[in-house]
């Protein structure tokens, strides 16, 4: 088969039961299509792939197939970031945004992308650098988003956000999450943000159960820096994650800056991919609600 991706990297969670049958399937057809295709030296399972180690996947992939639900995208979006390589997404997950090629497309939507006929969806990427009272530094890369929350059992957290240096406000709550378009129909949209298209490079701050019903959620231009700090109260602190995983713990006198990556994460999507489309089944737009049954319509 002619095509541009000669290696591809296949990535998937072996603890889960639901991606062995369609990555065992998936190897068979790359081999027999001519492909070189390889998976972490830590997977067990039983492939006819070469092996590699699990961080240098995507270092000589042309294209990296992703097997699970949105949490295996992002996993493997961090895998992809510095080399740029492309991935596809088989959702075996429950509500995928991201994963957008279903186990029965599977085949055909590969063989497609192989041939050439395939969407190329590039999406912003945040960067967000952990700054301590001491000036130590940490950074972490996210595709869905970056959010601050209180840690432990107990009160609220009060915190100030500046955008491009400009004082935005003083925040009380349990926190607040930095969306990308990615993320926000991930936990932004579960407090309330908006559902933003994939394309717009924007980013939304979305307060997590604010104590002041006004604190609303803002979007603002992925070009424009965030700095949030946390205000100093009685042993008060804040965990800091990205895309689910620790950054570091937020103490008074710390800052956290998040500011648009200088790389981008890119998606492939079988050509049929309606964004629009998705939304429809997985947030159920465009039904009635009301024709579950004659029995619920009648009360």
């Amino acid at each position: 088969m002619d095509t541009e991706f000669r290696n591809i990297a296949l990535i998937g969670r072996q603890t889960d039961t639901r991606v062995a049958a369609p990555m065992q399937a998936l190897a068979a057809y790359l081999n027999d299509a001519g492909v070189n295709v390889c998976a972490a030296d830590t997977l067990a399972l039983d492939l006819p792939v070469a092996r590699v180690a699990e961080e240098a996947l995507c270092d000589n992939a042309d294209l990296a197939i992703a097997i699970g639900g949105d949490g295996t995208m992002l996993y493997a979006s961090r895998l992809a970031r510095e080399k740029g390589t492309p991935i596809l997404g088989v959702n075996r997950g429950r509500l995928g945004f991201l994963a957008d090629v279903t186990p029965d497309e599977m085949i055909a939507s590969i063989e497609s992308v192989l041939g050439g006929n395939y969407i190329r969806d590039s999406r912003l990427l945040l960067k967000a650098c952990h700054v301590s009272e001491a000036g130590e530094e940490s950074v972490e890369y996210g595709l869905n988003d970056v959010v601050v929350q209180r840690r432990g059992a107990g009160g609220m957290v009060d915190f100030s956000t500046r955008v491009a240096g400009e004082y935005v406000n003083t925040h009380s709550g349990d926190g607040i999450i930095a969306a990308t378009p990615t993320g926000s129909t991930a936990y932004a949209l579960s407090c309330g943000g908006p559902i933003i298209e994939p394309q717009l490079d924007a980013v939304a701050l979305v307060p997590i159960c604010p104590h002041t019903l006004t604190d609303r959620p803002i979007v603002i231009p992925a070009t424009q820096d965030i700095e949030i700090v946390l205000l100093r109260r009685d042993d008060t602190r804040a965990e800091i994650t990205v895309d689910g995983s620790h950054l570091g713990t937020l103490r008074p006198g710390d800052s956290l800056r998040i500011a648009m990556a200088p790389q981008r994460i890119t998606l492939l999507h079988p050509p049929a991919h309606d964004f629009y489309g998705i939304l429809r089944s997985k947030l159920f737009w465009g039904r009635d609600s009301r024709k579950r049954g004659d029995q619920e319509l009648e009360s």
